[in-house]
C-alpha cells in the first residue's frame, strides 16, 4: 500500500520530489517530479485539504509577498528613484524578496545533494538565481525563482486536479456498518464486521462490503464502481457491492465477504499500485533526466570558463551571464512533471469512466492495441439465460407457459430455471405429479392429470411425437413442448446480448482494431453471435487452453492483442494477452487479479473508451515531450551565443512546463 505523501504549503515541489518510491536508492532520483511522487504515493486522504479561496491565498502568499517586493523594487529601480534605496538597503531589499520562494529551493537543493542527488532541478535553480545575484542582477534572479515558484504551484494544482477523480473512488468506502442482531442494530467498524452477518443500510447510506440482497428488493447508486449515475434495481438475492448507496427503502444485506477481500478494497488496491507501474516513456525521460541534468551542468561551466581560451576581450561577467541563462533553459522541469502527470491524468480520467488501469504502462499497450479478443458470456452477453420467444400451438400461451414452468420447477436446470422465472407472475394454481426426469432428454410429469413432455427435440424424437423439424436449426436453446403426446408450442432461449455490445463492436471497427470471439459455447451459437454483432472471427466448442493456442497465434504474428474475458477460465489467456480486460462486475477474483485492466460496469463499449483513453494519453505525453524538446533547444542555442537573455530563459523553464502541464490535465476534462 501506498503511504501518505505531505506536502510543503510553501513549496509545492515541481521537480525532482526527495522522498521516492522506497524501492529506488536515494542515489537514483535525479529528475524526477513531484506529480509522479504525488501519484505513487498518493491514498487518497490528503492531509491538506485546502477550502476555498483563503486556502488558496495561503497556498500563494509567499509567491505574492516576493511578487510585491519585486515590483516596489523595479519602480525604486527604474520610475521612481530614492536615496535611500541603494547600496546594502537595495542588495537586502531584493534578498528579502527572494527568500519567500527561494528559501525552500535552497534548503530542497541541500537535502538532494545530501542524499547525493547533487545535480537535481533545486541545485540547478538555486546556482542560477544564486549567480544572478553574484553579478549583480538581483531583480533577475528574485524574478527566476518567483516564475519557478509559481509554476510550481501551478503544477501542485494540476497533480490535485489529476487525484480527484481517483479521490472521488477512494471515499467511497465507509468505515462503519450498522449490523442486525435480533431487533437491534449495532454500529460497527466495518473491518470487524464477519460474514454471515446482516447489515441494515437505510436510504442514502453506502455499504460498506459485499453482501447478498435479503430484502425483496432495492435500489441503489452504483455510479462509485460504475460510473454509471442510473439507479440498479435489485431483487432478492442479487450480490449488493461495498460502495452502491441505497436510494429508496430500508435494505437488509447478508455479508458474503471480508472487509478487506470486497470487490471495492481490491479497486483501491489496484488504484495505488497503478501509478508505481511506469511506462516506457516515462522510464526513459526519468534515465534521460538524470543524463540530460548533469550534462547541462558541465556545459554551462564550459560557456562560462571556455571562451577565455579563445576570446580576446573575454568579461568573466557576461560570459557567466550566459552560463546562468543556459542552465535556467536547461532545467527538464517541463518533461519530468508533464509526463507522469500525462499518465496519472490518463488513470484518472479512466477511474472516471467506470474503468481501472492497473498501471500507466497499460494505457501505452492499450494505445497499441491492433486486436481485441472476446470471450462471449459475461462480456458480449449478460450470462443469464432469459427465455427469449414463446410460441404455443393449439393451447393459449399463458397455459403453455404455467404448464411448463410447473414441470421446470421440479428441476434444477438452469434452462428450466429461465422457464420459471418467465413465469413468476403466474397466478394459476398447479397441480404436479410423477415427475421425472429421462436423461439428456428432458423432463415428464403431469400437471393437473395431463401429461407433459418438455426437453429438445431429442425427446420428442424418443417418444414418437410430430413437431416442427425447423427448430432443428436454430442456433439456441429450444424447448418443446407436448401435452398428451401431442407437440403444444416451444420455448426458445438464449444468453441475452448486451444492449451496448453491437455499439463496441462496431467502435473498434471504425479505429481500425479487429475483433475475434472465442466461446466454449457451442458452435451454432457462437456464430449467430458473431453475426449478429458483426465480429471478423468467431470459433466456439474452445476449452481454456484452445483459447491460450488461439491468442498464441495472434501473438506469433506480432499483432498486440488485449484479451476481454469474465470467467474463471479466462485468467490464462487474459494472462497472456499484451493486454487483459477484465468485466469487474461479474467477473472472477482470478479473472480480475491477473487483468491489467479492470471494466466496473461491465459494459463493452467500455474497451473502446480504454482504448481512446490510451491514444490520447499517449498523444499528450508526445505533444508535450516535443514542445518540450524543441523550445529548450532553440533558446539554448540563443542563450550561448548571447542572443537571449534570462526572461527568454524564464519563458524556456517556467513558460513551457506551464504549457506542458495545461496540456497535460486536458484529458481530465475531455468526455469519451
Amino acid at each position: 500500500m501506498a503511504h501518505k505523501h505531505k506536502n510543503n504549503a510553501n513549496h509545492q515541489t515541481a521537480c525532482c520530489a526527495m522522498e521516492q518510491n522506497k524501492q529506488e536508492s536515494d542515489n537514483d532520483q535525479n529528475g524526477c517530479c513531484t506529480a509522479d511522487n504525488d501519484a505513487e504515493n498518493y491514498d487518497g486522504h490528503d492531509d491538506d485539504d485546502r477550502n476555498g479561496s483563503e486556502s488558496v491565498f495561503r497556498l500563494f502568499s509567499p509567491s505574492l509577498i516576493s511578487f510585491v517586493l519585486l515590483i516596489v523594487a523595479l519602480l525604486f529601480d527604474n520610475y521612481f528613484p530614492q536615496s535611500w534605496f541603494n547600496g546594502w538597503v537595495r542588495i537586502a531589499w531584493y534578498v528579502v524578496a527572494y527568500l519567500p520562494v527561494g528559501f525552500p529551493v535552497l534548503k530542497d537543493a541541500f537535502q538532494s545533494i545530501i542524499k547525493g542527488a547533487f545535480f537535481s532541478e533545486f541545485f540547478l535553480m538555486s546556482v542560477a538565481t544564486i549567480g544572478a545575484f553574484g553579478i549583480g542582477q538581483y531583480a533577475e534572479g528574485v524574478t527566476v525563482m518567483l516564475f519557478y515558484a509559481i509554476g510550481e504551484l501551478f503544477q501542485m494544482m494540476a497533480v490535485q486536479k489529476a487525484k480527484s477523480n481517483i479521490k472521488s473512488l477512494l471515499d467511497q468506502r465507509p468505515d462503519t456498518a450498522n449490523v442486525l442482531y435480533g431487533a437491534n442494530v449495532v454500529s460497527k467498524k466495518a473491518s470487524e464486521v464477519t460474514i454471515g452477518e446482516i447489515i441494515e443500510l437505510k436510504p442514502g447510506e453506502k455499504l460498506a462490503l459485499d453482501g447478498k440482497l435479503l430484502s425483496d428488493h432495492a435500489t441503489f447508486n452504483t455510479a462509485a464502481l460504475t460510473g454509471e449515475s442510473k439507479p440498479d434495481s435489485k431483487l432478492k438475492g442479487d450480490i449488493i457491492l461495498a460502495g452502491m448507496i441505497n436510494l429508496n427503502s430500508i435494505a437488509q444485506i447478508e455479508v458474503t465477504t471480508a472487509f478487506t477481500d470486497s470487490k471495492l478494497s481490491k479497486i483501491l488496491e489496484m488504484v495505488q499500485e497503478a501509478t508505481a507501474k511506469k511506462a516506457p516513456t516515462e522510464l526513459f525521460i526519468r534515465k534521460f533526466a538524470k543524463i540530460y541534468t548533469p550534462i547541462v551542468v558541465y556545459l554551462a561551466i564550459g560557456i562560462c570558463l571556455i571562451p577565455l581560451l579563445f576570446v580576446d576581450n573575454y568579461v568573466f561577467k557576461e560570459w557567466l551571464y550566459r552560463a546562468l541563462i543556459f542552465l535556467v533553459i536547461s532545467c527538464p522541469c517541463a518533461l519530468v512533471i508533464s509526463i507522469p502527470l500525462g499518465y496519472f491524468g490518463g488513470i484518472g480520467a479512466a477511474s472516471k469512466n467506470g474503468i481501472l488501469f492497473k498501471g500507466s504502462t497499460f494505457l501505452d499497450t492499450m494505445a497499441a492495441i491492433q486486436v481485441v479478443v472476446l470471450d462471449k458470456t459475461g462480456t458480449l452477453t449478460k450470462g443469464v439465460f432469459r427465455v427469449q420467444k414463446v410460441v404455443a400451438i393449439e393451447i393459449s400461451e399463458t397455459d403453455l407457459v404455467n404448464y411448463t414452468a410447473a414441470i421446470e420447477a421440479k428441476s434444477t436446470h438452469p434452462v428450466g430455471s429461465a422457464i420459471v422465472e418467465f413465469a413468476n407472475n403466474a397466478k394459476n394454481e398447479t397441480v404436479v405429479t410423477g415427475v421425472t426426469e429421462i436423461a439428456g432428454h428432458g423432463i415428464k410429469g403431469f400437471v393437473n392429470g395431463n401429461e407433459i413432455l418438455v426437453g429438445s427435440p431429442k425427446l420428442m424424437k424418443k417418444f414418437n411425437i410430430d413437431y416442427d423439424t425447423k427448430l432443428d436449426s436454430i442456433p439456441y436453446t429450444i424447448i418443446v413442448v407436448a401435452i398428451n403426446q401431442k407437440y403444444a408450442g416451444y420455448f426458445l432461449i438464449a444468453d441475452e446480448i448486451k444492449e451496448d455490445a453491437k455499439s463496441a463492436i462496431e467502435s473498434l471497427h471504425k479505429i481500425n482494431i479487429k475483433t475475434i470471439l472465442l466461446s466454449g459455447d457451442n458452435e451454432a451459437v457462437v456464430m449467430a453471435v458473431a453475426k449478429e454483432l458483426n465480429i471478423d472471427e468467431a470459433f466456439g466448442n474452445l476449452l481454456p487452453e484452445n483459447k491460450v493456442e488461439k491468442v498464441e497465434a495472434l501473438l506469433r504474428q506480432k499483432l498486440k492483442v488485449a484479451f476481454a474475458g469474465d470467467g474463471v477460465n479466462d485468467a490464462p489467456v487474459v494472462a497472456l494477452a499484451d493486454v487483459g480486460i477484465a468485466m469487474g462486475g461479474l467477473g472472477s477474483d482470478a479473472t480480475i487479479e491477473t487483468a491489467d485492466v479492470v471494466i466496473q460496469n461491465d459494459q463493452p463499449t467500455k474497451i473502446f473508451t480504454a482504448v481512446t483513453i490510451g491514444r490520447k494519453t499517449k498523444q499528450i505525453v508526445w505533444q508535450n515531450i516535443g514542445l518540450a524538446f524543441s523550445v529548450k533547444l532553440i533558446v539554448l542555442i540563443l542563450g550561448a551565443g548571447g542572443l537571449a537573455s534570462m526572461w527568454e530563459a524564464v519563458f524556456a523553464d517556467v513558460g513551457v512546463a506551464l504549457l506542458a502541464i495545461l496540456n497535460a490535465v486536458r484529458i481530465q476534462r475531455m468526455k469519451f
